[in-house]
């Protein structure tokens, strides 16, 4: 099993919902797309290495940043998304600092982790009012947050940090067993 299969089995796994986009992306992952520079670039790493620690924050289990999540986004808009998608992806983090500054006179790196909550939490919703548009044609492009959200989730529970401490993680499985109970408040397993 190569790493594109274990991430779609992973988010399946999660039962995390996967657009089209990100799903055509891991099955077309080749290493050949073009590279987007400016992902490299050490503030857009910071930038979305915040992002996605207000997405998966530190509490008893590490958080994004931990995970090196900016990391694995940026290699996998570089590696595996269409030009026009890393146009979106990138135009999308301008939006963000855009709205930072409009609602707090300040870049996103610069508010505080409530007011990061505070604006991602909008933008969320306005996430999910797109995605639910009536008259919404196929060929419109993905939200930039959904990708955000998406290669957050992705990349922290395929790092080892949130295979090993975020689920429950046994390194060498025992026999198969189809019922667990479970109880309230039980992590996932890895």
């Amino acid at each position: 099993m190569n790493r594109r299969e274990a991430i779609r089995n992973v988010a399946l796994l999660l039962g995390t919902a996967i657009s089209a986009s990100t799903l055509s992306a891991l099955q077309g992952c080749t290493g050949s797309a073009p590279k987007n520079y400016v992902l490299q670039q050490p503030e857009t790493k910071s930038l979305l290495a915040e992002i996605a620690e207000t997405i998966i924050p530190e509490t008893d289990t590490p958080g994004a940043k931990a995970a090196k999540v900016e990391d694995f986004i940026v290699t996998m808009m570089n590696d595996c998304y269409k030009p026009e998608d890393q146009k979106v992806f990138l135009e999308g983090l301008k939006k963000i600092d855009e709205a930072s500054d409009a609602k707090f006179k300040k870049t996103f790196i610069n508010i505080t982790p409530e007011q990061r909550t505070e604006l991602l939490t909008e933008i969320d919703k306005e996430r999910v009012a797109y995605n639910k548009r009536e008259n919404k044609k196929p060929e419109e492009p993905t939200h930039y947050f959904q990708f955000m959200k998406e290669l957050t989730l992705l990349g922290y529970f395929t790092s080892e940090p949130g295979a090993t401490k975020a689920l429950r993680y046994v390194p060498v499985p025992g026999k198969y067993e189809g019922c667990v109970p479970y109880k309230k408040g039980d992590k996932a397993w890895a």
